[in-house]
């Protein structure tokens, strides 16, 4: 059982289905079939620069951040111990968030000759991978 919380502002035009059929997708191309929970938020060029900005220090907006409920690879968290996920009395295993940015999904999608519904499928595979700890070279 899956649940996938997405939040968008209502001037973007967004396909929840495909959103949903993506992350569905790529959990069960990695064979997880536990309660996960995760959220995809879409949202502006401003937004995401803020987010830019103070959680990686860079002065810009992105196409797509990951934030992971527990980020091994955060400077803010060195200090703490790792400890794994933790078992929510729920039984709920929240991963995390993915934030899109609209407006950059859309020039990119533009860019690359594709449909933005394309693209922020191709954004919410690339996120959902670092919320599962599969990340790039």
């Amino acid at each position: 059982m899956f649940n996938i919380i997405i939040n968008s502002d209502p001037r973007y035009n967004i396909n929840k289905a495909n959103i949903k059929a993506t992350v569905l997708e790529v959990l069960t191309k990695h064979r997880i079939s536990s309660r996960i929970e995760v959220g995809v938020n879409i949202v502006g060029d401003r937004k995401m620069h803020e987010l830019n900005r103070k959680y990686r220090g860079l002065d810009s907006t992105t196409n797509i951040l990951s934030f992971a409920l527990e980020d091994p690879n955060s400077a803010s968290l060195q200090h703490i111990p790792r400890i794994g996920f933790v078992a929510a009395p729920d039984r709920w295993l929240r991963l995390g968030d993915i934030v899109i940015s609209y407006p950059q999904a859309l020039e990119d999608a533009s860019m690359d000759g594709i449909s933005v519904d394309e693209e922020i499928k191709n954004l919410v595979e690339h996120g959902l991978n670092h919320l599962l700890g599969i990340h790039h070279a």
